[in-house]
């Protein structure tokens, strides 16, 4: 990277905003995918393509997580990369791999709920786990193909003996980095919002179907899919395209690099919201995380008495059972519309 493509900012506000943005997002975002894929892993008794789906989007979300650490401490020392070449090359691959992979499974998600309620005799809706194992690992390649691009050259950029990390060069277009990141905003974005108006424009045409359980949640399933990728993605999005169309006057604008490093912060916040969708996906993921909390408070209470653990089941017998009633009930047909 050309050294004149880093600048330095008086003051460096983003070292100031980022690490606290990334700490919340690493912290609930690991907390939240990291029980999700518990749950998937070890309390799943019925798998679907649809659970494969949500399965992946959380192990992007995870992996893109775990790689946030090494970018808080970036922001910590001023943006000053303190590792070498090769990490900083892994770690924003990393970090626009999961992003992308993120948006994709979200997408999928989105497609399969579509399929299920505004045509629900398709074809689509009787693949084959297998079948949905392939169609991941597809996406996967594609994911992977699209991004290795960062592993192909250094990022590092040394100004004044400061050493910065940035995937983004902040004096020009970036060419294929750019393209990439608006097509995989736009292109799920217009899918998304497709589905979003076919299912809720179906259920309203079903008056008598509309007011059922499963077509309810099936709305606000898919209203927070839209909701959560249009909140988290939109900003940055915006941001870019205004450096883009401003550039060189906003080429070291302080205003327009805070703007853009804080919106990126909101595309892993994505990761930190996303368990909302696992959630509004089906029952069983409620109940499992209701049946989660009890065991947990249960376990913290040690000192009740006598009298009440009497009148109640055991404790030990209560969060037992509990878990293991989990896998009966977690993933029932009647659970996804």
């Amino acid at each position: 990277m050309d050294n004149g493509s880093c600048c330095l900012i008086e003051g460096d506000p983003i070292s100031k905003v980022m690490p606290p943005l990334l700490t919340l997002a690493f912290v609930l975002g690991a907390l939240g995918n990291g029980i999700a894929l518990c749950g998937f892993c070890f309390h799943m008794k019925t798998w679907k393509p649809s659970t494969i789906y949500l399965f992946n989007l959380a192990v992007a979300d995870f992996l893109l997580m775990i790689c946030l650490p090494l970018r808080t401490d970036y922001y910590l020392r001023h943006r000053h990369w303190a590792f070498e070449d090769i990490p900083c090359r892994l770690v924003l691959f990393m970090l626009a791999m999961n992003r992308a992979g993120s948006i994709v499974f979200l997408t999928v998600v989105a497609m399969d709920r579509y399929f299920k309620v505004v045509h629900p005799h398709h074809g689509v809706n009787t693949i084959s786990n297998q079948t949905a194992a392939a169609i991941v690992c597809v996406l996967w390649t594609l994911v992977i193909l699209g991004t290795v691009y960062l592993l192909m050259e250094s990022h590092l950029c040394v100004q004044e003996k400061v050493l910065s990390c940035e995937s983004f060069i902040m004096e020009s277009a970036n060419g294929w980095h750019d393209i990439m990141f608006q097509l995989e905003f736009f292109l799920p974005l217009v899918i998304i919002l497709f589905c979003s108006f076919k299912v809720i424009w179906s259920l309203r045409q079903r008056q008598q179907l509309a007011r059922q359980t499963r077509m309810k949640r099936a709305t606000r399933f898919i209203m927070v899919v839209a909701a959560v990728f249009i909140t988290c993605y939109l900003p940055s999005v915006l941001a870019r395209l205004y450096f883009l169309w401003t550039v060189p006057s906003s080429a070291c604008d302080p205003s327009v690099h805070v703007a853009l490093h804080v919106t990126l912060s909101f595309t892993y916040l994505n990761s930190m919201l996303d368990p909302l969708v696992y959630y509004f996906s089906s029952p069983s993921f409620p109940k499992f995380y209701t049946k989660l909390k009890i065991c947990t408070l249960r376990s913290k209470r040690p000192g009740l008495s006598k009298t009440r653990r009497s009148e109640e089941m055991p404790i030990p017998n209560l969060c037992r059972k509990s878990c293991i009633d989990v896998p009966d009930n977690f993933q029932r047909p009647s659970d996804v519309c």
